[in-house]
Protein backbone atom coordinates (compact mmCIF):
# COMPACT_ATOMS: atom_id res chain seq x y z
CA UNK A 1 0.00 0.00 0.00
CA UNK A 2 1.23 3.50 -0.85
CA UNK A 3 1.75 5.55 2.34
CA UNK A 4 -0.66 8.39 2.97
CA UNK A 5 0.52 11.42 1.04
CA UNK A 6 -0.91 14.54 -0.57
CA UNK A 7 -0.64 14.69 -4.35
CA UNK A 8 -0.98 17.53 -6.85
CA UNK A 9 -1.48 17.20 -10.60
CA UNK A 10 0.14 19.74 -12.92
CA UNK A 11 -1.11 20.03 -16.51
CA UNK A 12 1.70 21.52 -18.61
CA UNK A 13 0.48 22.35 -22.11
CA UNK A 14 3.47 23.54 -24.13
CA UNK A 15 4.26 24.49 -27.70
CA UNK A 16 5.44 21.05 -28.79
CA UNK A 17 3.75 18.71 -26.32
CA UNK A 18 1.19 18.20 -23.58
CA UNK A 19 2.47 16.86 -20.28
CA UNK A 20 0.96 15.87 -16.96
CA UNK A 21 3.10 15.56 -13.85
CA UNK A 22 2.01 14.32 -10.42
CA UNK A 23 3.97 15.82 -7.51
CA UNK A 24 3.85 14.86 -3.88
CA UNK A 25 3.61 17.57 -1.23
CA UNK A 26 7.40 17.76 -1.04
CA UNK A 27 7.58 18.79 -4.70
CA UNK A 28 8.95 15.43 -5.89
CA UNK A 29 7.79 13.86 -9.16
CA UNK A 30 5.67 10.74 -8.71
CA UNK A 31 4.61 10.22 -12.33
CA UNK A 32 4.99 11.96 -15.69
CA UNK A 33 3.26 11.45 -19.04
CA UNK A 34 3.88 13.32 -22.29
CA UNK A 35 2.37 13.44 -25.80
CA UNK A 36 3.77 15.43 -28.70
CA UNK A 37 1.46 17.80 -30.58
CA UNK A 38 1.62 18.55 -34.30
CA UNK A 39 2.96 21.85 -35.62
CA UNK A 40 0.93 23.22 -38.56
CA UNK A 41 2.54 25.69 -40.98
CA UNK A 42 -0.10 26.85 -43.52
CA UNK A 43 2.15 29.60 -44.92
CA UNK A 44 5.60 31.03 -44.19
CA UNK A 45 5.44 32.82 -40.85
CA UNK A 46 2.16 31.15 -39.86
CA UNK A 47 2.08 28.58 -37.03
CA UNK A 48 -1.05 26.77 -35.86
CA UNK A 49 -2.15 24.00 -33.49
CA UNK A 50 -5.27 21.83 -33.56
CA UNK A 51 -7.35 22.85 -30.50
CA UNK A 52 -8.95 19.42 -30.23
CA UNK A 53 -5.53 17.75 -30.29
CA UNK A 54 -4.40 20.07 -27.49
CA UNK A 55 -7.36 18.95 -25.40
CA UNK A 56 -7.13 15.27 -26.33
CA UNK A 57 -3.41 14.94 -25.58
CA UNK A 58 -3.73 16.84 -22.32
CA UNK A 59 -6.55 14.56 -21.15
CA UNK A 60 -4.65 11.45 -22.27
CA UNK A 61 -1.53 12.44 -20.32
CA UNK A 62 -3.54 13.21 -17.17
CA UNK A 63 -5.16 9.78 -17.31
CA UNK A 64 -1.81 8.13 -18.06
CA UNK A 65 -0.05 9.86 -15.16
CA UNK A 66 -2.78 8.79 -12.73
CA UNK A 67 -2.58 5.23 -13.99
CA UNK A 68 1.22 5.13 -13.82
CA UNK A 69 1.17 6.42 -10.25
CA UNK A 70 -1.57 3.99 -9.21
CA UNK A 71 -3.70 6.91 -8.05
CA UNK A 72 -7.36 7.88 -8.42
CA UNK A 73 -9.01 11.27 -8.73
CA UNK A 74 -9.83 11.17 -5.02
CA UNK A 75 -6.09 10.97 -4.24
CA UNK A 76 -5.37 14.30 -5.98
CA UNK A 77 -5.89 17.35 -3.80
CA UNK A 78 -5.88 19.87 -6.67
CA UNK A 79 -4.90 20.55 -10.29
CA UNK A 80 -2.63 23.35 -11.48
CA UNK A 81 -2.48 24.42 -15.13
CA UNK A 82 0.44 26.04 -16.92
CA UNK A 83 0.45 26.76 -20.62
CA UNK A 84 2.14 28.17 -23.68
CA UNK A 85 1.22 31.84 -23.55
CA UNK A 86 -0.29 34.15 -26.21
CA UNK A 87 -1.54 31.24 -28.35
CA UNK A 88 -5.06 32.28 -29.35
CA UNK A 89 -8.26 30.23 -29.66
CA UNK A 90 -11.81 31.14 -30.66
CA UNK A 91 -14.75 28.78 -30.18
CA UNK A 92 -18.55 28.59 -30.26
CA UNK A 93 -20.09 28.75 -26.79
CA UNK A 94 -23.12 26.72 -27.84
CA UNK A 95 -21.43 23.88 -29.74
CA UNK A 96 -18.04 24.01 -27.98
CA UNK A 97 -16.33 23.69 -31.37
CA UNK A 98 -13.34 25.84 -32.36
CA UNK A 99 -13.87 28.12 -35.35
CA UNK A 100 -10.26 27.81 -36.50
CA UNK A 101 -6.95 26.26 -35.53
CA UNK A 102 -5.21 27.93 -32.61
CA UNK A 103 -2.85 30.70 -33.74
CA UNK A 104 0.44 30.02 -31.96
CA UNK A 105 2.50 32.66 -30.15
CA UNK A 106 5.23 32.33 -32.81
CA UNK A 107 2.81 33.25 -35.62
CA UNK A 108 3.47 36.56 -37.44
CA UNK A 109 0.33 36.92 -39.59
CA UNK A 110 -1.08 39.81 -37.56
CA UNK A 111 1.90 42.10 -38.17
CA UNK A 112 -0.18 44.33 -40.53
CA UNK A 113 -2.59 45.01 -37.66
CA UNK A 114 0.39 45.85 -35.46
CA UNK A 115 1.75 48.21 -38.12
CA UNK A 116 -1.63 49.96 -38.27
CA UNK A 117 -1.62 50.44 -34.50
CA UNK A 118 1.85 51.97 -34.70
CA UNK A 119 0.86 54.24 -37.57
CA UNK A 120 -2.13 55.43 -35.53
CA UNK A 121 0.16 56.39 -32.65
CA UNK A 122 -1.05 53.71 -30.20
CA UNK A 123 2.37 52.59 -28.92
CA UNK A 124 2.50 54.77 -25.81
CA UNK A 125 -1.10 54.04 -24.85
CA UNK A 126 -0.62 50.29 -25.16
CA UNK A 127 2.72 50.33 -23.34
CA UNK A 128 1.34 52.37 -20.44
CA UNK A 129 -1.79 50.22 -20.06
CA UNK A 130 -0.28 46.77 -20.64
CA UNK A 131 3.51 47.01 -20.19
CA UNK A 132 3.87 45.41 -23.65
CA UNK A 133 5.32 46.51 -26.96
CA UNK A 134 3.06 46.37 -30.00
CA UNK A 135 3.96 43.02 -31.52
CA UNK A 136 2.29 40.11 -33.31
CA UNK A 137 3.67 37.92 -30.49
CA UNK A 138 0.76 38.93 -28.24
CA UNK A 139 -2.83 37.66 -28.47
CA UNK A 140 -4.83 40.80 -29.22
CA UNK A 141 -4.00 41.18 -32.90
CA UNK A 142 -4.28 37.40 -33.39
CA UNK A 143 -7.87 37.58 -32.13
CA UNK A 144 -8.56 40.52 -34.42
CA UNK A 145 -7.25 38.47 -37.37
CA UNK A 146 -9.60 35.59 -36.53
CA UNK A 147 -12.61 37.89 -36.27
CA UNK A 148 -11.72 39.65 -39.53
CA UNK A 149 -11.00 36.51 -41.55
CA UNK A 150 -13.49 33.83 -40.42
CA UNK A 151 -16.77 34.32 -42.32
CA UNK A 152 -19.56 35.32 -39.94
CA UNK A 153 -17.30 35.50 -36.88
CA UNK A 154 -17.99 39.14 -36.10
CA UNK A 155 -21.75 38.60 -36.31
CA UNK A 156 -21.54 35.63 -33.95
CA UNK A 157 -19.34 37.64 -31.59
CA UNK A 158 -21.83 40.54 -31.56
CA UNK A 159 -24.54 38.08 -30.49
CA UNK A 160 -22.35 36.79 -27.64
CA UNK A 161 -22.03 33.31 -29.15
CA UNK A 162 -18.22 33.12 -29.28
CA UNK A 163 -15.52 32.71 -26.64
CA UNK A 164 -11.89 33.77 -26.87
CA UNK A 165 -9.19 32.24 -24.75
CA UNK A 166 -5.55 31.39 -24.44
CA UNK A 167 -4.73 27.70 -23.91
CA UNK A 168 -5.48 27.83 -20.18
CA UNK A 169 -9.02 29.08 -20.85
CA UNK A 170 -9.58 26.35 -23.45
CA UNK A 171 -8.47 23.64 -21.02
CA UNK A 172 -10.61 25.02 -18.17
CA UNK A 173 -13.62 25.14 -20.52
CA UNK A 174 -13.09 21.50 -21.46
CA UNK A 175 -12.23 20.24 -17.98
CA UNK A 176 -15.33 21.84 -16.44
CA UNK A 177 -17.66 20.49 -19.17
CA UNK A 178 -18.06 23.97 -20.71
CA UNK A 179 -19.21 25.56 -17.44
CA UNK A 180 -16.35 27.97 -16.75
CA UNK A 181 -14.83 30.59 -19.09
CA UNK A 182 -11.87 31.87 -17.08
CA UNK A 183 -8.23 32.90 -17.24
CA UNK A 184 -5.68 34.18 -14.75
CA UNK A 185 -3.91 37.53 -14.54
CA UNK A 186 -0.58 36.22 -15.85
CA UNK A 187 -2.13 34.98 -19.09
CA UNK A 188 -4.46 37.98 -19.42
CA UNK A 189 -1.46 40.29 -19.19
CA UNK A 190 -0.03 38.73 -22.38
CA UNK A 191 -3.01 39.57 -24.60
CA UNK A 192 -2.35 43.31 -25.17
CA UNK A 193 -5.99 43.80 -24.12
CA UNK A 194 -5.64 43.80 -20.32
CA UNK A 195 -5.06 46.89 -18.19
CA UNK A 196 -2.50 45.64 -15.68
CA UNK A 197 -3.05 48.65 -13.38
CA UNK A 198 -6.83 48.35 -13.12
CA UNK A 199 -6.96 44.54 -13.33
CA UNK A 200 -9.56 44.50 -16.08
CA UNK A 201 -10.05 44.24 -19.81
CA UNK A 202 -9.44 47.74 -21.13
CA UNK A 203 -12.30 49.39 -23.04
CA UNK A 204 -9.95 51.63 -25.01
CA UNK A 205 -7.77 48.72 -26.13
CA UNK A 206 -10.84 46.71 -27.14
CA UNK A 207 -12.08 49.68 -29.17
CA UNK A 208 -8.73 50.12 -30.93
CA UNK A 209 -8.76 46.43 -31.95
CA UNK A 210 -12.54 46.23 -32.57
CA UNK A 211 -13.11 43.38 -30.11
CA UNK A 212 -16.43 42.65 -28.37
CA UNK A 213 -16.07 42.49 -24.56
CA UNK A 214 -18.47 39.51 -24.47
CA UNK A 215 -15.76 37.37 -26.08
CA UNK A 216 -13.43 37.61 -23.10
CA UNK A 217 -13.01 35.29 -20.11
CA UNK A 218 -13.33 36.37 -16.49
CA UNK A 219 -9.91 37.08 -14.96
CA UNK A 220 -8.96 35.62 -11.55
CA UNK A 221 -5.76 35.64 -9.48
CA UNK A 222 -3.43 32.77 -10.43
CA UNK A 223 -4.15 31.05 -7.14
CA UNK A 224 -7.96 30.76 -7.22
CA UNK A 225 -10.73 28.21 -7.49
CA UNK A 226 -11.25 27.82 -11.25
CA UNK A 227 -13.91 25.11 -10.94
CA UNK A 228 -13.64 21.32 -10.85
CA UNK A 229 -13.14 18.62 -13.45
CA UNK A 230 -16.23 16.86 -14.76
CA UNK A 231 -16.37 13.47 -12.96
CA UNK A 232 -16.37 11.39 -16.15
CA UNK A 233 -13.02 12.79 -17.34
CA UNK A 234 -10.66 11.54 -14.61
CA UNK A 235 -12.94 9.33 -12.55
CA UNK A 236 -14.07 12.01 -10.13
CA UNK A 237 -14.11 15.72 -9.48
CA UNK A 238 -10.75 17.41 -8.86
CA UNK A 239 -10.64 21.12 -8.03
CA UNK A 240 -8.60 23.36 -10.33
CA UNK A 241 -6.80 25.72 -7.96
CA UNK A 242 -3.91 27.25 -9.86
CA UNK A 243 -3.33 28.68 -13.36
CA UNK A 244 -0.34 30.60 -14.74
CA UNK A 245 1.42 31.15 -18.05
CA UNK A 246 4.51 29.00 -18.37
CA UNK A 247 7.17 31.63 -17.65
CA UNK A 248 5.34 33.15 -14.69
CA UNK A 249 4.75 29.62 -13.42
CA UNK A 250 8.49 28.90 -13.66
CA UNK A 251 9.20 32.09 -11.70
CA UNK A 252 6.81 30.84 -9.01
CA UNK A 253 8.29 27.32 -9.11
CA UNK A 254 11.73 28.85 -8.55
CA UNK A 255 10.37 30.49 -5.37
CA UNK A 256 11.18 33.95 -6.76
CA UNK A 257 8.55 35.64 -4.62
CA UNK A 258 10.32 38.91 -3.76
CA UNK A 259 11.35 41.96 -5.72
CA UNK A 260 14.83 41.55 -7.20
CA UNK A 261 14.72 37.75 -7.54
CA UNK A 262 15.18 36.40 -11.07
CA UNK A 263 15.14 33.18 -13.04
CA UNK A 264 16.23 32.23 -16.54
CA UNK A 265 14.75 29.29 -18.43
CA UNK A 266 17.15 27.77 -20.98
CA UNK A 267 15.12 26.04 -23.67
CA UNK A 268 14.77 26.48 -27.42
CA UNK A 269 14.89 30.15 -26.50
CA UNK A 270 15.59 31.80 -23.16
CA UNK A 271 13.02 33.56 -21.00
CA UNK A 272 14.32 35.67 -18.14
CA UNK A 273 11.97 37.16 -15.55
CA UNK A 274 12.81 39.41 -12.61
CA UNK A 275 10.19 39.92 -9.91
CA UNK A 276 9.62 43.64 -9.33
CA UNK A 277 7.07 43.49 -6.50
CA UNK A 278 3.81 45.42 -6.50
CA UNK A 279 4.94 48.47 -8.45
CA UNK A 280 4.47 48.76 -12.23
CA UNK A 281 7.54 50.06 -14.05
CA UNK A 282 7.94 50.59 -17.78
CA UNK A 283 11.26 49.30 -19.07
CA UNK A 284 13.55 51.81 -20.75
CA UNK A 285 15.98 49.07 -21.76
CA UNK A 286 14.07 46.94 -24.27
CA UNK A 287 12.14 44.65 -21.88
CA UNK A 288 8.42 44.18 -21.33
CA UNK A 289 6.55 44.43 -18.04
CA UNK A 290 4.19 41.58 -17.21
CA UNK A 291 1.98 40.45 -14.36
CA UNK A 292 3.58 37.76 -12.24
CA UNK A 293 1.54 34.85 -10.88
CA UNK A 294 -0.33 36.09 -7.82
CA UNK A 295 -2.05 34.27 -4.99
CA UNK A 296 -4.11 37.14 -3.61
CA UNK A 297 -5.81 40.35 -4.71
CA UNK A 298 -2.63 42.45 -4.78
CA UNK A 299 -0.92 42.83 -8.17
CA UNK A 300 2.62 41.55 -8.64
CA UNK A 301 4.83 42.43 -11.62
CA UNK A 302 7.95 41.25 -13.39
CA UNK A 303 10.33 42.50 -16.06
CA UNK A 304 10.67 39.95 -18.87
CA UNK A 305 13.10 39.49 -21.72
CA UNK A 306 13.12 36.85 -24.44
CA UNK A 307 16.03 35.33 -26.36
CA UNK A 308 14.68 33.82 -29.58
CA UNK A 309 17.50 31.32 -30.22
CA UNK A 310 19.25 29.57 -27.32
CA UNK A 311 19.16 25.76 -27.31
CA UNK A 312 18.07 25.97 -30.94
CA UNK A 313 21.63 26.93 -31.90
CA UNK A 314 22.77 23.53 -30.63
CA UNK A 315 20.07 21.84 -32.71
CA UNK A 316 21.26 23.79 -35.75
CA UNK A 317 24.84 22.63 -35.27
CA UNK A 318 23.61 19.06 -34.84
CA UNK A 319 21.14 18.93 -37.73
CA UNK A 320 22.32 21.65 -40.12
CA UNK A 321 26.07 21.42 -39.76
CA UNK A 322 26.23 17.72 -38.69
CA UNK A 323 28.76 18.78 -36.06
CA UNK A 324 27.78 15.97 -33.66
CA UNK A 325 25.12 13.24 -33.55
CA UNK A 326 23.44 14.22 -30.25
CA UNK A 327 22.85 17.61 -28.63
CA UNK A 328 24.47 16.43 -25.41
CA UNK A 329 27.74 15.92 -27.32
CA UNK A 330 28.34 19.66 -27.61
CA UNK A 331 29.71 20.01 -24.08
CA UNK A 332 32.56 17.55 -24.64
CA UNK A 333 33.39 19.13 -28.01
CA UNK A 334 33.36 22.63 -26.53
CA UNK A 335 35.48 21.54 -23.55
CA UNK A 336 38.17 20.25 -25.91
CA UNK A 337 39.36 23.85 -26.37
CA UNK A 338 40.11 26.34 -23.58
CA UNK A 339 37.88 29.03 -25.11
CA UNK A 340 36.34 30.04 -28.43
CA UNK A 341 39.66 31.30 -29.81
CA UNK A 342 38.14 34.68 -30.61
CA UNK A 343 35.20 33.24 -32.54
CA UNK A 344 31.89 34.99 -31.86
CA UNK A 345 28.56 33.39 -32.89
CA UNK A 346 25.42 35.55 -32.99
CA UNK A 347 22.54 33.10 -33.66
CA UNK A 348 20.09 35.65 -35.03
CA UNK A 349 18.34 33.10 -37.23
CA UNK A 350 14.96 34.85 -36.79
CA UNK A 351 16.19 38.28 -35.77
CA UNK A 352 17.12 39.35 -32.25
CA UNK A 353 14.75 39.67 -29.31
CA UNK A 354 15.23 41.66 -26.13
CA UNK A 355 16.99 43.91 -25.51
CA UNK A 356 17.87 44.52 -29.17
CA UNK A 357 14.51 44.01 -30.96
CA UNK A 358 15.90 43.78 -34.47
CA UNK A 359 13.74 41.46 -36.62
CA UNK A 360 16.09 41.95 -39.60
CA UNK A 361 19.28 40.81 -37.87
CA UNK A 362 20.74 37.57 -39.19
CA UNK A 363 23.09 34.97 -37.81
CA UNK A 364 26.81 35.63 -38.05
CA UNK A 365 30.05 33.90 -37.11
CA UNK A 366 32.99 36.29 -36.78
CA UNK A 367 36.61 36.09 -35.63
CA UNK A 368 37.48 33.00 -37.66
CA UNK A 369 41.18 32.28 -38.29
CA UNK A 370 43.06 29.51 -40.03
CA UNK A 371 43.35 27.80 -36.66
CA UNK A 372 39.59 27.82 -35.93
CA UNK A 373 37.95 24.41 -35.63
CA UNK A 374 34.44 23.10 -35.14
CA UNK A 375 35.27 22.89 -31.42
CA UNK A 376 35.79 26.66 -31.36
CA UNK A 377 32.47 27.20 -33.17
CA UNK A 378 30.73 24.86 -30.72
CA UNK A 379 32.25 26.77 -27.80
CA UNK A 380 31.13 30.05 -29.36
CA UNK A 381 27.61 28.65 -29.84
CA UNK A 382 27.34 27.78 -26.15
CA UNK A 383 28.85 31.13 -25.24
CA UNK A 384 26.18 32.89 -27.33
CA UNK A 385 23.45 31.58 -25.02
CA UNK A 386 25.23 33.06 -22.02
CA UNK A 387 26.05 36.33 -23.80
CA UNK A 388 22.42 36.90 -24.79
CA UNK A 389 21.23 36.09 -21.28
CA UNK A 390 23.85 38.42 -19.78
CA UNK A 391 22.64 41.25 -22.04
CA UNK A 392 19.11 40.64 -20.76
CA UNK A 393 20.21 40.67 -17.15
CA UNK A 394 22.19 43.86 -17.62
CA UNK A 395 19.08 45.50 -19.10
CA UNK A 396 17.02 44.25 -16.15
CA UNK A 397 19.58 45.54 -13.67
CA UNK A 398 19.49 49.00 -15.27
CA UNK A 399 15.68 49.01 -15.15
CA UNK A 400 15.69 47.85 -11.53
CA UNK A 401 18.20 50.56 -10.59
CA UNK A 402 16.09 53.21 -12.35
CA UNK A 403 13.12 52.07 -10.23
CA UNK A 404 15.15 52.19 -7.02
CA UNK A 405 15.32 48.42 -6.70
CA UNK A 406 18.03 46.22 -5.24
CA UNK A 407 20.87 44.83 -7.39
CA UNK A 408 20.50 41.19 -8.38
CA UNK A 409 22.45 38.89 -6.06
CA UNK A 410 21.88 35.54 -7.81
CA UNK A 411 20.23 33.98 -10.87
CA UNK A 412 18.13 30.82 -10.58
CA UNK A 413 18.12 28.64 -13.69
CA UNK A 414 16.00 25.89 -15.20
CA UNK A 415 15.20 24.34 -18.57
CA UNK A 416 16.93 21.62 -20.55
CA UNK A 417 20.18 23.48 -21.30
CA UNK A 418 20.84 24.35 -17.65
CA UNK A 419 22.24 20.84 -17.13
CA UNK A 420 25.27 21.94 -19.19
CA UNK A 421 27.91 22.73 -16.57
CA UNK A 422 30.21 24.54 -19.01
CA UNK A 423 27.40 26.90 -20.04
CA UNK A 424 26.32 27.60 -16.46
CA UNK A 425 29.89 28.36 -15.35
CA UNK A 426 30.40 30.78 -18.23
CA UNK A 427 27.06 32.39 -17.38
CA UNK A 428 28.22 32.99 -13.80
CA UNK A 429 31.52 34.38 -15.07
CA UNK A 430 29.80 36.90 -17.35
CA UNK A 431 27.25 37.97 -14.75
CA UNK A 432 29.62 38.18 -11.81
CA UNK A 433 26.98 36.64 -9.51
CA UNK A 434 26.23 33.04 -8.47
CA UNK A 435 24.09 30.93 -10.80
CA UNK A 436 21.91 28.49 -8.85
CA UNK A 437 20.63 25.26 -10.41
CA UNK A 438 17.89 23.60 -8.32
CA UNK A 439 17.47 19.91 -7.69
CA UNK A 440 14.08 20.12 -9.47
CA UNK A 441 14.45 21.73 -12.91
CA UNK A 442 10.82 20.99 -13.92
CA UNK A 443 9.98 24.35 -12.39
CA UNK A 444 7.21 25.31 -14.85
CA UNK A 445 5.01 22.37 -13.83
CA UNK A 446 6.17 22.68 -10.22
CA UNK A 447 5.00 26.29 -10.14
CA UNK A 448 1.51 25.25 -11.25
CA UNK A 449 1.47 22.54 -8.57
CA UNK A 450 2.64 25.02 -5.92
CA UNK A 451 -0.09 27.51 -6.91
CA UNK A 452 -2.74 24.78 -6.71
CA UNK A 453 -1.41 23.44 -3.42
CA UNK A 454 -1.26 26.88 -1.84
CA UNK A 455 -4.87 27.62 -2.81
CA UNK A 456 -6.06 24.18 -1.68
CA UNK A 457 -4.43 24.53 1.73
CA UNK A 458 -1.66 21.99 1.22
CA UNK A 459 0.91 24.66 2.06
CA UNK A 460 0.73 27.29 4.75
CA UNK A 461 2.32 30.08 2.71
CA UNK A 462 5.12 31.11 0.39
CA UNK A 463 7.69 30.69 3.16
CA UNK A 464 6.92 26.98 3.24
CA UNK A 465 7.33 26.79 -0.55
CA UNK A 466 10.66 28.61 -0.32
CA UNK A 467 11.76 25.89 2.10
CA UNK A 468 11.01 23.22 -0.52
CA UNK A 469 13.25 24.89 -3.12
CA UNK A 470 16.73 23.35 -2.95
CA UNK A 471 19.99 23.98 -4.78
CA UNK A 472 21.65 21.12 -6.62
CA UNK A 473 24.73 23.14 -7.61
CA UNK A 474 25.94 26.72 -7.31
CA UNK A 475 28.23 28.11 -10.01
CA UNK A 476 30.36 30.88 -8.52
CA UNK A 477 31.97 33.44 -10.86
CA UNK A 478 35.63 32.64 -11.50
CA UNK A 479 36.39 35.32 -14.07
CA UNK A 480 38.04 38.68 -13.44
CA UNK A 481 35.31 41.36 -13.72
CA UNK A 482 37.43 43.38 -16.14
CA UNK A 483 37.79 40.40 -18.46
CA UNK A 484 34.05 39.75 -18.28
CA UNK A 485 33.41 43.34 -19.37
CA UNK A 486 35.86 42.91 -22.24
CA UNK A 487 34.05 39.76 -23.37
CA UNK A 488 30.67 41.55 -23.27
CA UNK A 489 32.13 44.41 -25.33
CA UNK A 490 33.25 41.88 -27.97
CA UNK A 491 29.75 40.40 -27.94
CA UNK A 492 28.09 43.79 -28.44
CA UNK A 493 30.46 44.47 -31.36
CA UNK A 494 29.44 41.12 -32.93
CA UNK A 495 25.76 42.03 -32.45
CA UNK A 496 26.28 45.32 -34.26
CA UNK A 497 27.79 43.40 -37.17
CA UNK A 498 24.78 41.05 -37.23
CA UNK A 499 22.46 44.05 -37.28
CA UNK A 500 24.36 45.95 -39.99
CA UNK A 501 22.42 46.74 -43.17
Amino acid sequence: MRPTMTYLLALDQGTSSSRSIIFNESGEIIALAQRETAQIFPRPGWVEHDPMEIWRTQLETARSALSSAGLKAADIRAIGITNQRETTLLWNRRTGQPLHNAIVWQDRRSEPACAELRENGRETGILQRTGLRIDAYFSGTKLKWLLDNIPGARELAARGELAFGTVDSWLIWQLTAEKRHLTDVSNASRTMLFNVHENRWDDQLLEWLDIEPALLPEVLPSGSHFGATAPELLGGEIPICGVAGDQQSALFGQACFRSGMAKNTYGTGCFMLMHTGGIFNVSSNGLVTTRAAQTGPEAEYAFEGSVFVAGAVVQWLRDGMKAFPQSSDIEALARSVPDSGGVMFVPAFTGLGAPYWDPDARGTVTGLTRGSTMAHVARAALDSIAFQSAALLQAMSRDAADAGGQPLRELRVDGGACVNDLLMQFQADLLGIPVLRPTMIETTALGAAFLAGLTAGVYGGKEELSGLWRVERTFEPQCDPGHAQELMARWEKAVRQACAD
